[in-house]
């Protein structure tokens, strides 16, 4: 049985704004278990590109888990506060990616957005880190 109700935390940064960037998101139940862990090295883009590409991975994932409800636990203030309507979009790359972001809201019967300190995004941020040391360590080896 899948669960209904999963939590997702998603972290995406740039080493450099813009530079080499990686999403990560990671999903678990009320109880605490983790359901998925998602990363990807998603190129040379903003912090703010890599922060909505976490969220869309989590939200993909959590539909692929038949999750009903979430709990969206993100770091980023800009990201969470947009979704949630209370800042606007100007941006017109941001603007995509949250008009993405909604339309796979859309296929959820509730969620709720949640800003968390840095320090309870841990699980994400380092699966963000490893998409880029990913493909940082593909450069070193010169694949």
């Amino acid at each position: 049985m899948s669960p209904k109700r999963l939590i997702v935390y998603a972290d995406g940064g740039s080493r450099g704004n813009p530079g080499p960037a990686g999403s990560g998101a990671y999903l678990e139940d009320e109880a605490g278990n983790p359901v998925a862990r998602v990363y990807k090295y998603i190129g040379e883009t903003t912090n703010n590109v890599a922060e909505y590409s976490a969220l869309i991975f989590g939200l993909k994932e959590a539909e692929r888990q038949g999750a009903e409800d979430l709990l969206i636990r993100m770091d980023s203030q800009l990201v969470v506060r947009q979704i949630e309507g209370v800042y606007r979009v100007k941006e017109p790359t941001l603007q995509k990616l949250h008009g993405h972001a909604l339309t796979l809201l859309k296929h959820f019967r509730s969620f709720r957005m949640e800003h968390i300190p840095r320090e309870e995004n841990a699980e994400a941020d380092k699966l963000a880190n490893m998409a880029m040391d990913s493909h940082l360590s593909k450069i070193t080896r010169g694949e």
